[in-house]
């Protein structure tokens, strides 16, 4: 059935709706970080403020790896949703949850080893070392409730309650804020306040959103899936496309932790002008995932209403709305490139030159807003194989060579051309794939609700 132009378009105050709400979710993450720098930094000893610095990478680069959880917690759930049934709803969350706490657990287990690894690549002087443990040694506590907070968080984007994770985020953040202050500020715990903070935090905010996750679910319905929930096949699916997911991630990390890495070689101006831009990029990145992550939630509920012919106006809103905001934040760069990193150093000798770099920057903000859009939609397709297929090309093909070329020749605009190509290979690749994807039948729909049925 063809559908009206009306028709076709009727989701986008839906998409908008989504896109503020993850957006504002996505910004409270580098909150967190900053709530609790912000009262160490006002602390007389600076060590504890360089060793939570430290500890923070490791948590940040755990937690993105094991962040499939909430992508593939959305695609599915919304799809049960488009297809209107509660059962497979509940069994996504339910089994992606028990996945959540095992990962968490495991987490706990292995945090010896963990901290003894990170903090020997993440070196530092003893008594900042001795700080960030403190901290990792309190904040560790925390993983289950981050993890299960990741499935609780996707699943209540998958079924577009948006208000719900607008009112966690504020929730956990304020928590964050108020124990900072106490443990920090009143007790004096210093880097462990700042760990057991975070930590506490999160449990009142799993707390919480389970509060509000329950309530349009019958404790009846929830009693009569339990027994579906260890089903070998529907697990091993879900497992398939939470290792692709985590495959994507993890080629993507190391992709970028090269780029840091080469560019330090290069020296410290090269590595701080680089790290800058970065800033930038960072940015377009927690604005454009916003919009991301609401075309996986509309992209899987049209799979699941097997409303494919919204698929295209989908695809074109949230690419000219992502595709703005990159153009915006690169002409502002381009246009006012000494007040923009002048807001982030005053080191003339790091912003006299900056700007040879700002077009490099366009690219990448221009790549990445289109692939961001186009990896959302993919995965609330659940197609974990396409993402991870296109970051190992993108990976192998874009950005190896060039990577290996700037090595050699100690180039900062090589590399800068092999983090370009690197998106670039990845949009195509993405582009490639999108014709099928768009004329699939309602078999094919089908296939991937096997990950939550019997």
């Amino acid at each position: 059935m063809n559908l009206t132009l009306s028709e076709q378009y009727d989701f986008v105050p839906r998409f908008f709706r989504l896109a503020i709400a993850n957006i504002v979710s996505n910004l409270m993450i580098p909150l967190a970080g900053l709530i609790s720098v912000a009262f160490l930094g006002h602390l007389k000893d600076i060590d504890a403020l360089a060793g939570v610095s430290i500890a923070n990478i490791l948590f940040g680069l755990v937690y993105l790896i094991l962040e499939f959880l909430r992508m593939g917690t959305t695609g599915l759930t919304a799809q049960a949703v488009g297809a209107d049934d509660q059962e497979a709803v509940l069994l996504v969350g339910l089994r992606n949850a028990l996945i959540g706490l095992v990962l968490g657990i495991a987490v706990l287990i292995l945090q010896y080893p963990l901290r003894e690894i990170g903090f020997s690549v993440l070196s530092g002087e003893v008594t900042i070392k001795a700080a960030g443990i403190e901290y990792y040694n309190a904040r560790i506590w925390g993983s289950p409730a981050v993890l299960l907070n990741f499935v609780l968080i996707g699943w209540l984007l998958g079924r577009e309650e948006n208000s719900k994770v607008l009112v966690l985020s504020i929730i956990g953040n304020a928590a964050n804020i108020i124990l900072d202050y106490v443990f920090i500020i009143q007790w004096g715990w210093n880097s462990m306040g700042a760990g057991a903070s975070q930590a506490s935090s999160q449990y009142l905010m799993l707390l919480i959103g389970i509060i509000l996750a329950s309530q349009k679910i019958q404790w009846q319905e929830v009693r009569a899936v339990m027994p579906k929930i260890i089903n070998l096949s529907a697990l091993k699916n879900t497992l398939s496309l939470n290792r692709d997911i985590m495959i994507r991630t993890i080629t993507e990390v190391s992709v970028f932790a090269f780029i840091s890495n080469l560019g330090a070689m290069m020296g410290t101006v090269i590595f701080t002008q680089n790290s800058l831009l970065g800033q930038v990029a960072q940015l377009n990145v927690y604005l454009t995932n916003g919009l991301g992550f609401a075309t996986e939630t509309l992209s899987g509920n049209f799979k699941g209403s097997e409303s494919k012919g919204k698929f295209l106006p989908l695809l074109r809103v949230s690419v000219a709305s992502s595709l703005f905001i990159g153009i915006s934040i690169a002409t502002i760069s381009v246009l006012f490139p000494q007040q923009v990193f002048g807001i982030l150093t005053n080191h003339t000798e790091i912003t006299g030159t900056i700007d040879a770099y700002i077009w490099c920057l366009c690219f990448l903000l221009v790549f990445n807003s289109i692939a961001s859009m186009l990896e959302g939609y993919y995965l609330g397709l659940a197609e974990g194989k396409i993402v991870r297929n296109v970051s190992l090309i993108a990976a192998t093909f874009g950005f190896v060579p060039s990577a290996i070329a700037a090595f050699y020749f100690h180039n900062n605009y090589i590399l800068w051309l092999a983090i370009i190509l690197f998106m670039f290979t990845k949009m195509v690749t993405m582009l490639v794939y999108l014709p099928k994807s768009l004329s699939f039948d309602a078999d094919v729909d089908s296939r991937s609700l096997t990950a939550v049925e019997n």
